[in-house]
C-alpha cells in the first residue's frame, strides 16, 4: 500500500471479497508510509512496513543512474516492479503466510489451460500492462489484481463512498526519487559528479554545437538543444565514449528492427518459430505490428511491419496479442 487511491480501494475491494488481508508498504527511498497506515488502520488490518532502502538503491536507483550515464533511457518503475514489489515483497509475504500479493495495478491476470496470462486493463487509459512484463507464472498464480476490470472514477467513487481520505488524491506522474521530474540533477546528486559537457554532431562527424552533458538527452528529443537554428534537429544518438551528441532530422529517427535482451516470455517458454504480435516500445505508444524472432542466450529479434520512430536503448520493448501480454525485454539497439 502506497497511500495511494489504487491500493486503498484495491484492500477495501479484496476484504468485501473476503479475503483476510494484512497492509504493507516498502519503505524505498524515504517516502511516507503514514497515509497508507491509515487506510489499513480504517479498515482493521495489520501492517507492516519493510525498509528497503539498500535494495531499491541498489537495483532501482544505481541502475537508473548507470544507464542514463552510458547513453541509454531506463524505465525505473520496470526496474521497482520487478525487483521490490514481485520478488523482495512476494518473500515478505511468503514470511507472513500469506497466499498472495496484491497491488492496484490497472492490469489482469486469467488462467487458461493450466497457464496463467497476464492481460491488459479494460480501462486502456490506465493500463499498466506494460511494466509488468517481467512477471513469471509462480508470480502471477499468487497475484491479484482487483482493479483491473475497473475504470480510474469506478476506484475513485468506492475511495469516496468508504470515507477514505485519498479518494481524490491525484495520480504521482513523477519517478519516486526524482519528484521534481529533473533526472539530471537527480543523478548528479546521487554521484556527486557533474556531467561534463561535450559536441552535438551529425553524422558526419561535424560539430554542431556544444551540449550539456549527455545524461541531459534521449532518442528522439528535439526541446531544449539550445542550437539556436532554424532547422529543427533531433537527437539520434548518445555516444557516451566520445561524449558526443548525434543530432539529425526527423527522417533519421526511424528504424524498422530492434533487437531485445533479457527477455521474459510471460508463458514461461520461448516460441520455436517467429511470431507475429504487436509490441510497444514506450509506456504510452499503441502498439505496433511485427514479427518476433527469439534468439539464443535470451535475446529476441523485433521487424516492424513500418518503421517506427525513437526505438530507444534502455527502455523495454513489449510484446502482446490482442490484450494478453506475451512478454518483453530490454532494447539493446535498434536498425
Amino acid at each position: 500500500m502506497s497511500g495511494g487511491v489504487d491500493s486503498s480501494a484495491a484492500a477495501l475491494l479484496l476484504q468485501k471479497q473476503g479475503y483476510e488481508c494484512a497492509g504493507a508498504a516498502l519503505s524505498l527511498c524515504g517516502n511516507e508510509t503514514d497515509g497508507a497506515k491509515r487506510i489499513a488502520d480504517g479498515l482493521g488490518m495489520p501492517f507492516y512496513i519493510f525498509d528497503e532502502h539498500e535494495l531499491f538503491a541498489r537495483e532501482v536507483m544505481d541502475h537508473f543512474v548507470s544507464e542514463y550515464r552510458a547513453g541509454r533511457t531506463p524505465n525505473p518503475c520496470i526496474d521497482c516492479n520487478r525487483f521490490m514489489k514481485f520478488d523482495k515483497l512476494f518473500e515478505r509475504a511468503r514470511l507472513l503466510g500469506c497466499d498472495h500479493v496484491a497491488t492496484g495495478h490497472y492490469a489482469r491476470i486469467e488462467e487458461q489451460n493450466g497457464k496463467f496470462i497476464l492481460k491488459k486493463a479494460l480501462d486502456a487509459s490506465k493500463d499498466q500492462s506494460y511494466v509488468l512484463y517481467t512477471m513469471t507464472q509462480e508470480q502471477l498464480a499468487h497475484t491479484l489484481f482487483p482493479l483491473g476490470a475497473l475504470p480510474k472514477t469506478q476506484t475513485r467513487a468506492i475511495a469516496e463512498e468508504a470515507g477514505f481520505w485519498n479518494a481524490h488524491k491525484p495520480d504521482s506522474q513523477d519517478i519516486c526519487f526524482v519528484p521534481d521530474g529533473d533526472y539530471a540533477a537527480a543523478i548528479e546528486r546521487l554521484t556527486g559528479e557533474k556531467s561534463e559537457p561535450g559536441d552535438f554532431v551529425d553524422r558526419q562527424g561535424h560539430v554542431l554545437g556544444r551540449h550539456g552533458g549527455i545524461i541531459r538527452y534521449t532518442v528522439g528529443q528535439h526541446r531544449g538543444l539550445g542550437l539556436g537554428q532554424s532547422e529543427k534537429r533531433y537527437v539520434c544518438a548518445l555516444c557516451p565514449e566520445e561524449n558526443t551528441v548525434v543530432l539529425g532530422g526527423a527522417d533519421e529517427l526511424f528504424s524498422r528492427t530492434a533487437l531485445v535482451s533479457v527477455m521474459n516470455w510471460i508463458s514461461g517458454e520461448a516460441p520455436q518459430t517467429p511470431i507475429r504480435c504487436r509490441v510497444k516500445t514506450r509506456y504510452r505508444q499503441t502498439e505496433q505490428p511485427a514479427v518476433v524472432t527469439a534468439l539464443p542466450d535470451g535475446w529476441a529479434r523485433v521487424d516492424f511491419d513500418e518503421p517506427q520512430r525513437a526505438v530507444t536503448p534502455g527502455q523495454a520493448a513489449v510484446l502482446y496479442d490482442g490484450d494478453v501480454v506475451l512478454g518483453g525485454g530490454t532494447i539493446e539497439r535498434a536498425e
